[in-house]
């Protein structure tokens, strides 16, 4: 696995092997990798594109600074995971090499309503923050293919925005979402958690799964929202920021589930002090 830490340097190895006939797959991460990262990876490889990852922590998406510097930082063990998943090169840039003249002056990118609901809701400017370190970093690998998890259901719908706004010939690639043998969803604030905290934390995907389990066509699906929020409040989670069933197009709030329109439950909690989040398309 290559290394690189220079954008121009990438720009040029990237260059030559387009010449070769190269399509690339992309996959951006702040590090901190996991499984849910490396099956990421394999997907890219399976596909035959050369695969380039990034670990780079963006602090423009994050809201409240004590969450970005509390942010886990694995690099040796990244670089191992990576190596060993077959990654073709790692771009590792520090601040300068994203933001050459700063983060103060950085694009605003019209996403509509998407960045106002649920997570936008709850942390003003994040959505902005990610296109704008995506956009750059699209800038620098122009990927055929870019990568991402399902996990991040509305990061995903902005992100696919961004392509559109930016007119981008990437095709965004959206895999599914890999959970523990609990079904906690894969991520790395999971690092953060106490093992008793982990275990608590399965909840989150048994209240969604339960939910889903006892939806009837055009029922009011609030009663089974609010049954869910006081099985986790009861359970010692901190704060619940939203469970919601929402539209799959729009992230609108839904108040009755029909099968006929794609929904997906989603969700951000507080435990131990640490924001999760999750969904469930159904």
């Amino acid at each position: 696995m290559i290394l690189l830490k220079n954008s121009i340097e990438l720009q040029k190895w990237i260059t030559k092997q387009q010449i070769k006939g190269a399509k690339i797959g992309f996959v951006p991460t702040m590090g901190a990798l996991h499984n849910g990262h490396i099956s990421l990876i394999i997907n890219s490889k399976s596909q035959n594109l050369l695969t380039i990852c990034s670990i780079f922590v963006n602090p423009t998406q994050f809201n409240d600074p004590s969450d970005f510097e509390k942010y886990p930082q694995t690099i040796e063990t990244d670089i191992l995971s990576l190596e060993k998943a077959g990654t073709d090169l790692l771009f590792l840039p520090n601040l300068d090499q994203i933001y050459p003249t700063g983060t103060a002056h950085q694009p605003v990118y019209a996403l509509g309503n998407l960045e106002n609901l649920l997570e936008g809701r709850y942390r003003p400017g994040h959505f902005q923050g990610v296109c704008q370190v995506v956009s750059r970093l699209l800038d620098i690998v122009q990927p055929n293919k870019l990568f991402l998890g399902q996990k991040d259901f509305q990061q995903c719908m902005v992100i696919q925005k961004l392509l559109e706004l930016k007119q981008s010939l990437t095709e965004l690639v959206i895999c599914p979402t890999l959970r523990e043998a609990s079904g906690l969803a894969m991520s790395s604030r999971n690092m953060r958690l106490s093992v008793e905290g982990r275990q608590k934390a399965a909840l989150i995907y048994q209240v969604l799964s339960n939910i889903q389990s006892k939806l009837v066509s055009s029922s009011p699906i609030e009663q089974l929202i609010q049954e869910g929020k006081s099985i986790l409040l009861n359970a010692g989670f901190e704060k619940i920021d939203y469970l919601e069933l929402v539209s799959v197009q729009s992230l609108e709030h839904n108040p009755n589930w029909e099968p006929s329109i794609p929904s997906v439950l989603i969700i951000a909690v507080y435990l131990e002090g640490i924001r999760l989040i999750d969904n469930l398309p159904l």
